[in-house]
């Protein structure tokens, strides 16, 4: 049960993820989330949009191994690794802070899973 709950908020955080990417990149709020300025959040408003729908794909993995129950343990492992190895990426590329906001809350999810909390 706690397993599931972490990994519905993981899987919000990414549709939260999502909405400012693709839809608040070029806003008030997605500047002000990612620390962007009006002239570079105009530039890579279409490279921002795809990153978003690619947060949108692990959150409704992480959806679908949710609503699946028992049957869906293999899809929570596969998304949960998916967006580790992702915010390790993203940690390495551009921000030491997505190793905490997206890398330790899906290793805490795969713990909880696999201990089956």
């Amino acid at each position: 049960m706690i397993a599931n709950i972490l990994i519905a908020l993981i899987a919000a955080l990414h549709l939260s993820i999502l909405a400012l990417e693709m839809f608040l990149w070029d806003k008030p709020a997605g500047m002000r989330a990612f620390g962007l300025k009006p002239e570079f959040a105009s530039a890579t408003r279409a490279l921002a949009a795809n990153q978003g729908l690619y947060n949108g794909f692990l959150a409704a993995g992480l959806i679908t191994g949710l609503v699946m129950g028992e049957a869906g343990i293999a899809f929570k492992l596969f998304f949960l690794i998916c967006v580790a190895v992702a915010g390790v990426f993203g940690a390495v590329t551009s921000s030491r802070k997505i190793l905490f906001v997206q890398t330790l809350p899906a290793l805490v999810g795969l713990s909880a899973l696999q201990t089956g909390w």
